[in-house]
């Protein structure tokens, strides 16, 4: 196997990894406005609800966001054609996402600065808005590159807007949402305890169902249209991943169950990974088919870097990477533990406005 051939699976495995840990974290943002608020609760015990959600990626999302940095920046130096070449034809579905995760950053670091309600309010819009946003766009993004796009014999894109949103590729949006969704819920349930661990538990056995026939429909229509011999595996594992997400999560009639969230989680990141590979499985040997004419298409070895490049930057990887691997699984065994309404404190946030009389 070729050094392209090699950091093609690299950034694969990268993106990979980026949907499944920041996977879960859209999905909490996503829920995070269902699962923090009960009917006939105050407002502070709603908060109290909805700092539980947001603690269980406190510790590790901008962690998480890590790999797509690592992803984008491999594919930069290993593929710049590839890379010119996305985001100028996804200029504005790539603009989304960074808005998207600019808000929800904002949100989530500022949300407990200020103690007032309103000022909550808007950081949980600002958090839920970037957890849907890029949840959608990543899906209808890849989507759009298994399709293709119309690219002329100069690599440029000569298409618009329109082009983007096919009803493949926005089946594509909807199915990382659903399997977000899914993926969040499951890893509510592993992380919360108490009422909060119910409610994730429900929001999983309501929410895995329909994902699965929207996964399944998105799988059969990639492999039918754009997949091959060795994606057919990948698109069974990814439907029957989630199906079998389905059978956990609604047997125990509601009853949380560590074994059963355990499976289910590893069930949800199987369907995930799966859906990665049958993705970028789909597009080998090309990174950017071309809808106009099949002979300027951007292959692998179209778009790499040169061999001294290729070399440099993979014993550069070899060193790093280990690392970061290492400190995050460092991260997540320290704050393993469960989260429940009782061991969140008070607020201390700051006031917005002072007291009238205070001078």
């Amino acid at each position: 196997m070729s050094l392209p051939e090699i950091w093609f699976l690299a950034i694969a495995v990268l993106f990979g990894g980026y949907f499944l840990l920041e996977g879960f974290d859209f999905g909490v943002g996503m829920l995070m406005p269902v699962l923090g608020r009960r009917r006939g609760e105050t407002v502070a015990e709603g908060d109290t609800r909805r700092r539980v959600v947001l603690n269980t990626i406190g510790p590790v999302w901008d962690g998480n966001e890590v790999w797509v940095i690592t992803a984008v920046g491999a594919m930069f130096a290993a593929f710049p054609a590839w890379y010119a070449g996305m985001l100028s034809a996804l200029y504005l579905p790539m603009l989304l996402v960074l808005v998207g995760l600019i808000l929800r950053v904002v949100a989530i670091e500022w949300r407990g600065k200020i103690d007032d309600p309103r000022w909550r309010r808007w950081c949980d819009i600002g958090i839920g808005a970037g957890s849907w946003v890029p949840a959608f766009i990543w899906g209808l993004t890849f989507a759009n590159l298994v399709r293709g796009l119309p690219i002329d014999g100069d690599g440029r894109f000569v298409g618009g807007l329109g082009d983007l949103l096919s009803p493949y590729a926005l089946l594509g949006g909807l199915t990382t949402v659903a399997l977000f969704a899914v993926h969040g819920a499951v890893f509510l349930g592993l992380k919360t305890d108490g009422v909060m661990r119910i409610a994730a538990t429900r929001a999983a056995r309501r929410l895995a169902p329909p994902a699965a026939v929207v996964v399944a429909a998105f799988a059969g229509w990639t492999q039918l249209e754009h997949g091959h011999a060795l994606t057919v595996v990948a698109a069974v594992a990814c439907v029957g991943a989630l199906i079998a997400t389905s059978v956990v999560v609604t047997s125990g009639h509601g009853t949380p169950s560590a074994r059963r969230e355990a499976v289910a989680f590893a069930t949800t990141a199987v369907a995930i990974v799966a859906l990665t590979v049958l993705l970028f499985g789909s597009l080998w040997p090309a990174v950017i088919p071309s809808t106009l004419d099949p002979a300027f298409s951007v292959t692998i070895a179209d778009a790499a870097s040169s061999a001294y490049t290729l070399r440099i930057i993979s014993w550069a990887s070899l060193v790093v990477l280990p690392v970061v691997i290492g400190y995050q699984a460092w991260t997540y065994w320290v704050f393993r533990q469960r989260i429940s309404l009782q061991q969140i404190p008070a607020s201390i946030g700051v006031p917005l406005r002072r007291d009238a009389g205070a001078r």
